[in-house]
């Protein structure tokens, strides 16, 4: 990685927290350490990025959202009236975000992957959904779930139905994603390969559960595992991007 001339601000970047997933004290605990993350990136004066699946489920009707997350929806709405820009990209199990993040809390929302810089360093984040070699019918439902036609046929149902259904089928997709057989390549590692060839410095990626940091031909693979078992997020700062966990306190740098 190139080293950094000036102080730039922290970069935070946190997925996979898959909110709505176990009983009620640990769905507590899990939203108690968030706030206190998000408390400390308010603080930072840095930007964070989501990559994806804060939510094990998202679906925003025109007029209705999840209930139970008031004080996270404040959280990140005070991150940006504070003066520290979030951006959020879509994941495999919240690919329906939309006006509320972007209009309501003033998050950008992105459908895909992004490139940006901070200071020195080029970055690439993506999500990492249907990177898999074996992924072909999974791209290919993908295409289907997100078409406007599919979107449009969801928000005819009850949102207590539509939400009940989504969330059988959100917990049936992690408990794949997780117990995920890849094969012998690693279409993510790949294709991150492919993006530091491009010129990138840092590649970001979430999906898989397994939090990861990975030297390759000059650059920096993260995988940012999950909060479900690791309670990991990363952090660049410093002109290095590192990998830290809540599970021991606050700031703990992560030892795979």
């Amino acid at each position: 990685m190139p080293v950094q001339h000036s102080s730039i601000p922290p970069v935070f970047f946190l997925s996979d927290v898959h909110l709505g997933v176990g009983d009620d004290a640990a769905e507590a605990h899990k939203l108690s350490l968030l706030l206190t993350l998000l408390a400390h990136i308010r603080e930072s004066g840095g930007s964070l990025y989501i990559v994806g699946d804060l939510f094990d489920f998202w679906y925003e009707y025109r007029a209705v959202v999840p209930r139970g997350y008031h004080r996270l929806y404040t959280a990140l709405e005070d991150l940006p009236a504070a003066g520290v820009p979030v951006t959020y990209l879509a994941g495999n199990h919240d690919f329906a975000i939309g006006a509320f993040f972007s209009e309501d809390l003033g998050i950008t929302v992105l459908r895909d992957d992004i490139s940006f810089q901070a200071g020195d360093t080029r970055f690439y984040v993506y999500h990492g959904d249907g990177l898999a070699p074996k992924d072909g019918g999974y791209r290919a439902l993908k295409r289907v779930l997100r078409s406007p036609l599919a979107q449009w046929g969801f928000r005819l149902l009850h949102p207590d139905l539509g939400f009940g259904i989504a969330r059988r089928f959100s917990h049936t997709s992690r408990g794949y994603t997780s117990g995920k057989d890849y094969g012998e390549k690693d279409g993510m590692r790949m294709e991150a390969i492919r993006r530091i060839e491009e010129g990138n410095n840092v590649v970001v990626m979430g999906h898989r559960h397994l939090p990861q940091r990975e030297e390759i031909n000059g650059g920096v693979y993260i995988n940012l595992g999950d909060w479900i078992h690791h309670f990991t997020y990363a952090v660049f700062r410093d002109g290095d991007i590192r990998l830290h966990t809540m599970i021991n306190g606050f700031e703990e740098q992560f030892s795979e």
